[in-house]
C-alpha cells in the first residue's frame, strides 16, 4: 500500500469511528460536526505545533545559560500556533474516565482564544458539556492513532479538509455550501499564483481559498503571513467560525466579516485587491435590484430585473463585483455556472461590457 493509500485509508477510519460516535450523543447530526471539528482543529494543531517546535527551540537565543521561553510569535512565523500543555493533545487524550472531559477542552479552547484574541468566542467550548464524558474519551483516542504519529508532512492538515468534506457532503450546515473541493480551490490558487498582497474571497465559506493562497506561497518557501493579508465576507455566523479556526490553525490570519456581499461592502476594497477569489452561490434569483441599483460594484449596469424586482439571475451580479474589487493589475479566478458563458439578454450586454473593459488581457 502506497502511503497516499494508507492515509486515505486512516481518514475513512477516522470518518467511520467519529460518525459512529454520534449516535451515542445527544446530538443531531447538524450539531455533532462542530464539536467533532472542534477536536480536529486541536488534533491539527497540536501536529503542526509538534513538526516546528524543536526547531523553534533549537534557534531561540540564550543568555546566561538561560533560554527565553516559547512565544506565539515564534509559531506564527512557521505557520502554526502556540499551544500551552492544557491545550496540547495528549494532555487532553491521557486524561482518564474520573476527569472532565469538557471542561478540560473547554479550558484547552479558552488558553487558546487568550493567546489569539481573533478567535475569542470562534472555539466550540460548551457544546462538549453535552457530550458524555466516556464518548468523548473515545472520541480523543480516536483522532490520535499511534499510526499518525509516524508519517511526514501535513497528513492532519488532509484529515481536516477530509472532514470538511464528508461533513459538506452530508449537508451537516449551511446545506453544505460551506466547503469548495481542494483539488478545486488549490487549481484557482495554482493559476491565481498570489505572491503578495490582498487576497479577497467575498463568499469565502470556511477559508480554504486562503489556506490555498498560503500553500502556493509557502511552496517557495516564504511566508504567506507576511506576504498576504487576508479578506473574507461571509453570511452564516457559524461558517465564520469555522474560516477562522482553519485560518488560524494554518498560523494565518483574517479579517473576515459577516454580510450578505449582495448588498454590503464592508471592507471597502474597490479597486484594492491584488487577487479575488471565490465559489459564489450560482443563479440566484433573490437579490433586490433597488437595493443594488446604484451599488459603485456594478459599473456595466444590472443583468436583467424581473417583474418582483429581483435581479434575475444572479451571477453577473457576482461577476461584476469581482472586476470591481480588482485593482489595475489583479486577477480573479472564480467558480461560476456554466449559464452564465451563454446567457443572453441584460447579462449578455453585462458579458460584452466586461469583455471590452478588457478584464482578460
Amino acid at each position: 500500500m502506497s502511503q497516499l493509500e494508507h492515509i486515505e485509508a486512516i481518514e475513512k477510519r477516522l470518518w467511520g469511528a467519529a460518525d459512529t460516535l454520534r449516535a451515542n450523543s445527544n446530538y443531531a447530526g447538524n450539531e455533532y460536526f462542530l464539536p467533532v471539528m472542534g477536536l480536529i482543529f486541536l488534533r491539527h494543531a497540536y501536529s503542526r505545533y509538534l513538526a516546528v517546535k524543536d526547531g523553534i527551540v533549537a534557534g531561540l537565543p540564550t543568555r546566561g545559560g538561560k533560554t527565553r521561553p516559547l512565544t506565539k510569535e515564534d509559531f506564527s512565523q512557521k505557520g502554526a500556533i502556540f499551544l500551552r500543555p492544557a491545550a496540547q493533545f495528549d494532555a487532553l487524550v491521557a486524561l482518564s474516565d474520573a476527569d472532565d472531559r469538557a471542561e478540560a477542552i473547554i479550558q484547552a479552547m479558552e488558553s487558546i482564544e487568550a493567546d489569539y484574541t481573533g478567535l475569542r468566542e470562534v472555539l466550540p467550548k460548551n457544546e462538549y458539556r453535552d457530550l458524555d464524558n466516556a464518548v468523548l474519551g473515545q472520541l480523543l483516542r480516536t483522532l490520535n492513532p499511534e499510526e499518525l504519529k509516524k508519517v511526514s508532512g501535513d497528513v492532519f492538515g488532509r484529515i481536516y479538509e477530509y472532514f470538511l468534506t464528508q461533513f459538506a457532503d452530508q449537508k451537516a450546515h449551511d446545506g453544505g455550501e460551506f466547503f469548495t473541493p481542494v483539488s478545486l480551490v488549490s487549481l484557482i490558487a495554482q493559476v491565481l499564483d498570489p505572491d503578495r498582497g490582498v487576497v479577497l474571497d467575498p463568499a469565502c465559506g470556511s477559508g480554504g481559498m486562503f489556506v490555498q493562497s498560503a500553500r502556493v506561497v509557502e511552496a517557495r518557501r516564504q511566508s504567506a503571513a507576511e506576504r498576504l493579508t487576508f479578506f473574507g465576507l461571509e453570511k452564516n455566523p457559524t461558517t465564520i467560525r469555522l474560516a477562522k479556526m482553519n485560518l488560524a490553525v494554518h498560523g494565518l490570519e483574517g479579517q473576515i466579516e459577516k454580510a450578505i456581499t449582495y448588498y454590503e461592502d464592508p471592507h471597502e476594497l474597490v479597486g484594492k485587491a491584488d487577487f479575488v477569489m471565490a465559489n459564489p452561490p450560482f443563479n440566484v434569483d433573490e437579490i433586490d435590484a433597488d437595493k443594488v441599483g446604484r451599488d459603485p460594484r456594478l459599473p456595466f449596469g444590472l443583468p436583467g430585473v424581473n417583474k418582483k424586482g429581483r435581479v434575475s439571475n444572479g451571477n453577473y451580479v457576482w461577476i461584476s463585483y469581482f472586476y470591481s474589487y480588482l485593482n489595475p493589475r489583479g486577477r480573479a479566478g472564480f467558480v461560476m455556472s456554466s449559464q452564465a458563458s451563454s446567457a443572453g439578454r441584460d447579462e449578455a450586454k453585462v458579458r460584452q461590457a466586461l469583455v471590452k473593459a478588457t478584464l482578460w488581457t
